[in-house]
């Protein structure tokens, strides 16, 4: 239940903390990037707490949970700038259906994403599971490397300081941030598995 879950999870997520500070804080961001299901809505609160009562700088807080956003980004930046947009092309005209795109749909987003990439990656840090995906069409269509650490950057120091400030403003009460951020970022989360499940139904190679 999300009760017991919301528990166990704040509990280890506060020993981690205290235990190892600034560099637990990172971790724990750098990990909420690879795995969504561990949440920033916890863990900035929980160590803009920590700082209200004295046992952490809360520039310091803020600071450390940047730089794990960034750093978890850039893994998924790397592995996709890797991947690049060649090899996805390939795949997508032999398995497109699971990507739920075609090559012609590739062309299309690169095109979209050279456009808009000044405002869709700092905008994408705003926004609950999109925050890890918005590295990927990043690294494959080959943004540069400075830019996207400074966007990165910038969406990453905007959420973290909100949730920071939150639970450092809101002290022993900061699991008010995840009460009303909780359902909006499992809806978001429910919303993009049933559009991808819509995709994966209805595509048509070539489109």
């Amino acid at each position: 239940c999300r009760p017991c879950r919301g528990l166990w999870m704040t509990d280890w997520i506060t020993q981690l903390i205290e235990s190892m500070g600034y560099a637990g804080i990172a971790l724990l961001m750098f990990l909420e990037n690879l795995f969504p299901p561990l949440p920033s809505e916890v863990i900035m609160p929980m160590s803009g707490f920590v700082a209200g009562k004295g046992k952490l700088n809360i520039v310091g807080v803020l600071l450390a949970g940047g730089l794990g956003t960034v750093c978890g980004a850039l893994f998924w930046y790397g592995i996709a700038r890797w991947l690049g947009e060649a090899r996805l092309k390939r795949w997508a005209d032999r398995h497109g259906r699971w990507i739920t795109l075609s090559p012609t749909d590739i062309e299309r987003l690169d095109g979209w994403f050279d456009r808009h990439n000044r405002w869709a990656v700092p905008a994408g840090h705003l926004v609950p599971g999109i925050r890890t995906l918005i590295s990927i069409p990043a690294g494959i269509f080959e943004m540069r490397l400075a830019s996207f650490v400074l966007l990165t950057a910038l969406g990453a120091g905007a959420w973290t300081t909100l949730l920071g400030i939150a639970g450092f403003v809101l002290g022993a009460r900061f699991d008010e941030v995840d009460r009303y951020l909780g359902p909006a970022s499992t809806g978001i989360m429910i919303a993009i598995t049933v559009w991808y499940v819509y995709r994966v139904a209805t595509f048509r190679h070539g489109k």
